[in-house]
């Protein structure tokens, strides 16, 4: 029997498909599913959104429930991780406070001034959960979802290299399904080749049944409804010859060209087929909308007919990595984040860049995908350069790099000279300080 531990469990949605997922796989249908999480109505909930699935299912799977994290790690084969360090009151400010010194941010989670203090505050959580992997559960496959990915990822891998850790965002295959669409052929028989970092990785191939698909595509950007549902990725591609992995609300908040101005959030991001990329805090609105709401949400949910329950398995990776691993040993590739050691040649050697991954027999083999196109190299070395200074800030305890790691942000950069971005960064550390216990102001 094979036990799978997620910590932070009470994520509704995630565990939920997560679990259903491993459970479709023959080697781990009488698993121990344990779930961890701090919040105890939270991990009620979804422990019995979970046995919902093993009765409808008839598995002979176990779900525990937890707030110990150390009895839900004991003697684990995989890890998943989807943790948020701080509620809503707390993370809000990531947003808030460079929104008072006009940056507008859409998400928020992953990079740029919001996404360099969600790591910081992350960073020590989730080095403490890998304290206890190492202690508890040493040979297991650690999966990471919490964002800020890349960043989480590379202080994890540079302080326990001989975890077998890596990051999974379901952006890569999420968008290649969308861009076999657009071409009008079947998602299942493309083939793609996708490196960079998390967020910010390019198809540098993409082939249906060895045809290049990339004519296909800028074909396809002659439909308005095509053009405009991805409005500011589908001006990437145009100008940049490659396609980006996540959201047009991501995207526009990871580069200085279209959010810096009221004129160009009207112009590049009023549609979108995921965030909605003109709203500035979308997340924000979205998580304070459901603050009161999410029991009843959850609830209705919960009390849905057996026969609607959908036990399927998805598209997200982790089932299929740990079923490589230790289950039928499937071989299973994937895109994955890992550090770069002669994997991307003209990116920083030891940051974390997502590449393809080979899950097999015990094993996570990264490949090496040699350079980046120069003008994909340009922007992705600036992005991963300044999540290099934030996790050398979090690890060293260091509000200097703190400073540069935002000072260098694309799209900081483009709307703040470097005094009003130190005013920010002070601001941000001093509200943060309660989670930064090296920072005495």
């Amino acid at each position: 029997m094979k036990k799978f531990a997620f910590i932070g469990g009470g994520s509704f949605g995630f565990t939920r498909t997560l679990v259903r997922d491993i459970l479709t796989f023959p080697a781990f249908q009488d698993a121990e599913i344990a779930l961890m999480d701090i919040d105890e109505e939270r991990l009620g909930y979804i422990k019995t959104a979970c046995e919902k699935i093993v009765r409808v299912g008839k598995y002979p799977a176990k779900i525990t429930a937890t707030t110990d994290r150390a009895e839900a790690l004991k003697g684990a084969d995989g890890v998943l991780c989807t943790v948020l360090a701080g509620d809503v009151e707390v993370w809000k400010h990531d947003i808030l406070i460079p929104e008072k010194y006009g940056i507008d941010i859409n998400v928020g989670d992953t990079r740029g001034p919001s996404g360099i203090f969600r790591a910081l505050r992350t960073i020590p959580l989730m080095l403490d959960i890998c304290a206890d992997i190492e202690k508890y559960c040493p040979n297991a496959i650690f999966l990471n979802y919490t964002n800020p990915m890349a960043m989480l990822c590379r202080a994890m891998q540079d302080k326990f290299p001989k975890l077998h850790i890596t990051g999974l965002c379901h952006s890569v295959q999420g968008t290649a399904n969308m861009l076999a669409k657009w071409c009008n052929v079947d998602p299942k028989e493309v083939v793609y080749t996708c490196a960079g970092v998390n967020h910010q990785a390019f198809y540098l191939e993409l082939k249906h049944n060895g045809r290049d698909l990339y004519p296909a595509l800028r074909e396809a950007m002659n439909d308005p409804e095509i053009l405009n549902s991805e409005q500011v990725r589908n001006n990437m591609f145009l100008h940049l010859d490659y396609y980006v992995t996540e959201s047009s609300g991501h995207n526009s908040e990871y580069v200085s060209w279209y959010r810096k101005r009221a004129d160009l959030i009207d112009k590049y991001c009023t549609n979108g087929t995921n965030w909605n990329p003109g709203v500035h805090s979308y997340i924000l609105d979205h998580y304070m909308s459901r603050k009161n709401t999410w029991r009843d949400e959850i609830t209705a949910d919960l009390n849905k007919p057996d026969e609607e329950l959908d036990l399927n398995r998805g598209e997200e990776y982790a089932a299929y990595i740990f079923n490589a691993c230790f289950g039928d040993h499937t071989m299973f590739r994937f895109n994955g984040n890992v550090r770069n050691f002669n994997l991307i040649d003209n990116l920083p050697e030891g940051c974390c860049v997502e590449v393809p991954v080979v899950a097999s027999r015990n094993s996570l083999e990264a490949v090496a995908v040699g350079k980046l196109p120069e003008q994909l190299a340009v922007l992705v070395n600036t992005t991963a350069r300044c999540e290099e200074l934030a996790v050398q800030a979090a690890l060293e305890g260091n509000a200097r790099k703190v400073f540069w790691a935002c000072a260098y942000d694309p799209l900081t950069s483009a709307v703040l000279t470097l005094d009003e971005i130190q005013e920010m960064v002070t601001e941000m550390l001093e509200i943060n300080k309660e989670y930064l216990p090296w920072y005495k102001g």
